[in-house]
C-alpha cells in the first residue's frame, strides 16, 4: 500500500473544517483520510507543530462532495 504525503495546507485545511464542524470522522471520511490521522493532525496544530499557522489564513481547497 502506498504512503501519502500531504501538504501542510492541506492538512491546516482539512483541520479549519474539523474545528469548526466539531465532526472529525465525517471531515475524514470526506477526504478518504483515517479518522485517527486527522485526530493526530488536529492535536499537532494545537501543539503548534505547524507553526505561527492561523487558520483564518487557510485559502478554502475545493472540498470532495460526500457519496
Amino acid at each position: 500500500m502506498k504512503r501519502n504525503t500531504h501538504s501542510k495546507e492541506f492538512k491546516l485545511q482539512v483541520v479549519k473544517e474539523a474545528i469548526e464542524t466539531g465532526n472529525t470522522a465525517a471531515v475524514a471520511r470526506r477526504y478518504e483520510i483515517a479518522a485517527n490521522m486527522l485526530h493526530r493532525w488536529t492535536k499537532e496544530y494545537e501543539a503548534g507543530k505547524f507553526g505561527e499557522a492561523s487558520l483564518n489564513a487557510v485559502e478554502a481547497f475545493e472540498s470532495k462532495a460526500l457519496a
